[in-house]
């Protein structure tokens, strides 16, 4: 598969950082959770929040290596936030399987968790979640990508993979 002339490894390969960004910040959140911290600092470690922030890094790195264009930060949106999502469905589904209780089922943080199974919760992030963030990612990571080219030479570096 291949978008604006980049398969889908020249986009993985891209965006490793950020998968390792957002997979360490799921795991501060899980280690900050069970040491104990309060609930203040806990929410500062968020998927959340580093969803859309990664997807704007995302568009940065895109920009500066000159890499593809709107519809590959759609795509980088859409493989980050599923990711993530991802990851708090492993959290989810850890809970379901061991009984023990972790950060992403305290009823402080899920809507849902009245629902003993989390089977509403863990389909709820795998929709809901993953197009959410897709299309709240993809317009924000497109508008950085529009601006930076506006207002940026577009002959200041050799594309991605020429080096």
């Amino acid at each position: 598969m291949k978008v604006c002339g980049y398969r889908l490894r020249d986009h993985i390969r891209l965006l490793v950082p950020l998968f390792a960004l957002l997979t360490g910040v799921w795991a501060l959140r899980l280690i900050l959770a069970a040491a104990g911290a309060p609930i203040g600092l806990t929410r500062y470690a968020s998927l959340t929040v580093m969803g859309p922030a990664v997807v704007l890094l995302a568009a940065l790195l895109m920009h500066e290596r000159r890499f593809g264009s709107y519809t590959n930060v759609v795509l980088a949106s859409f493989l980050l936030n599923a990711w993530a999502e991802l990851l708090i469905v492993a959290a989810i589904t850890f809970t379901r399987v061991t009984g023990m209780q972790n950060i992403y089922t305290a009823p402080e943080f899920s809507m849902l968790s009245h629902d003993p199974s989390q089977v509403r919760h863990i389909v709820g992030h795998l929709t809901f979640g993953i197009g959410f963030g897709t299309l709240v990612g993809a317009a924000e990571g497109c508008l950085l990508l529009w601006l930076l080219r506006k207002l940026t030479p577009k002959d200041r570096e050799q594309p991605f993979g020429s080096r």
